[in-house]
């Protein structure tokens, strides 16, 4: 008996491309065979299976013959193993990609929104590398090594006002802790070094922040540039090599999270790791507080502010931990929302977070934090955090603190549960009710020592940075911000409580200084005050505010917040008086503080997917068209109300149709046609507001 020969195995298309169709060909497919045999009939089974190979052996020997006369270089292990080779993977023809310089990097990205990148966070990258390099600047100090900065060394002669002989005895003195025959060591820019910093960028789309890294921060040993996606490693490598730092920046492809998991030994943290992800980086902070090495630097960016920002605070409670309040210090609640996410996870780990540095910009948000490892410290993390008790009608708020840490020294500290609420159920002020938020961080946000370093280098080398300008505002309000005091009050949210016209910032700033309390400003919100005032002295000088400017009290109602704030006679007498400690030394300087927005459309940019279409006149005029889709009808409104008249009146055929001629709905009797079949409507709708709920 004669079988049917089976069909070979598929092979991909190689050199030989030709013995691969041929062995696919149905050269067995004929009815008949010499000699008169007749070849059994194939099932139809194996003739759909021939034909999907025949299908997808043509396609992959037409792909080979468009590549026929392309130089091909064998692939080379160890470059695929470190990263540096090419993946294989084929670009449509139609993405055209663009090249942009940012700081010391050159980088081509593709036009369309396959790689994610947003050049509103190029702040976010320059204080990143400000930041980075002040850490090397310490860690490399206590090796023996200094690191050279370009441009610095210039500048900050002219800067630093000294004598000969001071420079003199300071060289000799450096030189007494040098062996003979020793030269200082010294790290710069593009150079490799031996001792110094290993960087990871879990997420790092076009690689245009760790490439930053090797071309702008002295005193690195090696930058990993970690993304997931194929397109955006492949990315990397081409501009690894366009910027010549294949000896520092090492693409790699992996999820973030196990790349973190696998670098979990202590001689395999990383020094420095930075998560910028498209959202939320919760994800991915388990592992971050893992990899990170004693005393290392973890930089976290937020952008999913919607939910830190209290929008919907269960999915806020979900992701970080905390319930977020819809306030106006919502801009700092968020940073410290962050900050309690991230010590909460290091505390199961026996580990700590100490603050650098908390900054709120433009749509995110962004810590820099270092992690330490300490089990007697972890015990006191929870008397550094604090819930947030808010009242819904004057919004003051009261923080209570989670734990309670007492002891005269701080080797004998006690810890035990704190004791509250510090409310009542009602509001003293104006008599409702109380949200409770948090927990969040309630200690410090930022180290005014390395803040002060940050902003001492960036003054001293304006040039380095394209936003240098913004840096040096943001970070002097930063300084001149009260550590010590969380969340803050606003000058609108004040004067809008009890409906009166809002003093200057430097009245109520000059009143609160008058009656002996501390005041600074924010630099997450422009109308901000924080003070470490009571709510109770700031409603009073609230009051004599509302004295030298009345309000009508006939058009209040009796309970509202406004009402119940005024009928109370204040027991602080404020002084408005202007004094000259009232204007900040930022403000008088005029630095850019507030940034406004210097463009259209200034926020975050879509999530980067492939073979997603480039962004342009076309995205945005479907932008502008997309607008409030949701909230007008597509088509004409007398095409709308011709329609609805299409359909029966529901209340009309009940009797209790009130609208006579006016309602939008028919009043004829049901005739035969589509209006008959179609289910009756209600006639609360009116014209132009889209389908009734029984027909939606």
């Amino acid at each position: 008996m004669i079988h049917p020969p089976t069909v070979p195995t598929w092979r991909r298309p190689g050199p030989n491309l030709g013995n691969v169709h041929r062995d696919l060909s149905p050269s067995w497919f004929p009815e008949k065979r010499s000699g008169g045999q007749r070849r059994p009939r194939m099932s139809r089974a194996r003739i759909l299976l021939w034909l999907s190979l025949t299908h997808r052996s043509s396609r992959s020997l037409c792909r080979a013959r468009s590549m026929e006369g392309q130089p091909q270089e064998p692939p080379n292990p160890d470059a695929m193993e470190n990263g540096t080779g090419n993946s294989g993977e084929e670009r449509p023809p139609e993405a055209q990609e663009i090249t942009i310089t940012e700081g010391a990097a050159k980088i081509a990205f593709p036009s369309a929104n396959e790689v994610f990148y947003n050049p509103v966070q190029e702040f976010n990258r320059d204080l990143t590398c400000a930041v980075i390099t002040e850490f090397a600047r310490i860690q490399l100090q206590t090796k023996g090594i200094h690191i050279k900065v370009p441009g610095e060394k210039d500048v900050q002669k002219l800067v630093v006002d000294l004598s000969e002989q001071e420079e003199d005895k300071a060289e000799l003195k450096e030189g007494e802790n040098l062996a003979p025959g020793d030269q200082p060591r010294t790290a710069s820019v593009r150079e490799l070094c031996e001792e110094g910093l290993r960087v990871l960028e879990g997420l790092a789309a076009s690689g245009l922040r760790s490439i930053r890294f090797a071309q702008e921060v002295p005193g690195l040993q090696s930058v990993i540039a970690n993304d997931a996606s194929s397109r955006a490693v492949d990315l990397i490598r081409r501009n690894v090599q366009l910027n010549d730092v294949a000896h520092l920046v090492q693409p790699s492809r992996a999820d973030a999270r196990m790349l973190m998991y696998q670098h979990q030994r202590v001689s395999e943290r990383f020094d420095v790791i930075d998560l910028d992800p498209y959202g939320s980086p919760t994800p991915f902070l388990d592992a971050a507080v893992q990899a990170v090495s004693e005393g290392g630097l973890l930089c976290v960016t937020c952008t999913d502010m919607a939910v830190l920002a209290g929008n919907s605070g269960e999915t806020c409670y979900s992701k970080y931990g905390a319930m977020a309040l819809k306030s106006r210090a919502c801009h700092e609640m968020a940073l410290r929302i962050v900050l309690h996410s991230l010590d909460l996870r290091a505390n199961c780990y026996q580990r700590f977070v100490v603050p650098l540095l908390s900054i709120s910009a433009d749509f995110y948000v962004r810590v820099f934090v270092r992690v330490f490892t300490g089990q007697a410290k972890v015990k006191a993390s929870a008397s550094k955090q604090a819930l947030v008790f808010q009242c819904v009608g004057c919004g003051a708020f009261h923080l209570q603190r989670l734990g309670r840490a007492s002891g005269a020294s701080e080797s004998r500290v006690k810890f035990s549960a704190a004791c509250g609420p510090p409310v009542a159920p009602e509001c003293e002020h104006c008599g409702q009710r109380h949200q409770l938020g948090g927990p969040m961080w309630a200690e410090p946000i930022h180290d005014l020592d390395f803040v002060g370093r940050v902003l001492e280098a960036v003054s001293a080398n304006p040039g380095r940075f394209h936003t240098s300008e913004r840096i040096r505002g943001v970070l002097s309000v930063i300084t001149e911000e009260l550590l010590d005091v969380p969340l803050y009050y606003t000058l609108d949210q004040l004067s809008s409580t009890i409906h009166c016209n809002t003093p200057s910032l430097l009245q109520l700033r000059s009143a609160l200084l008058h009656a002996g309390f501390r005041v600074s400003l924010s630099h997450a919100c422009k109308n901000a005050v924080k003070t470490d005032a009571p709510a109770s002295a700031l409603w009073d000088i609230m009051r004599c505010w509302e004295k030298e400017c009345p309000v009508k009290r006939e058009r209040l109602s009796e309970t509202s917040p406004a009402f119940r704030i005024l009928s109370v006679e204040p027991s602080l007498q404020a002084n408005f008086t202007i004094r000259e400690d009232a204007n900040p030394s930022s403000r008088q300087r005029g630095l850019k503080r507030f940034q406004a927005n210097p463009e259209a459309n200034w926020g975050p940019r879509p999530r980067a997917r492939p073979g997603a279409k480039a962004a342009g006149g076309a995205m945005e005029e479907r932008r502008r068209l997309l607008q409030n889709k949701r909230k007008e009808p597509t088509e004409d409104p007398a095409q709308r109300a011709a329609q609805l008249k299409t359909f029966p009146c529901k209340r009309f055929k009940e009797g209790t149709c009130q609208h006579g001629d006016q309602c939008c709905y028919s009043h004829s009797p049901p005739t035969s046609g589509p209006a008959t079949d179609a289910v009756p409507t209600d006639c609360t709708e009116t014209p132009g507001l889209g389908p009734p709920l029984d027909q939606a």
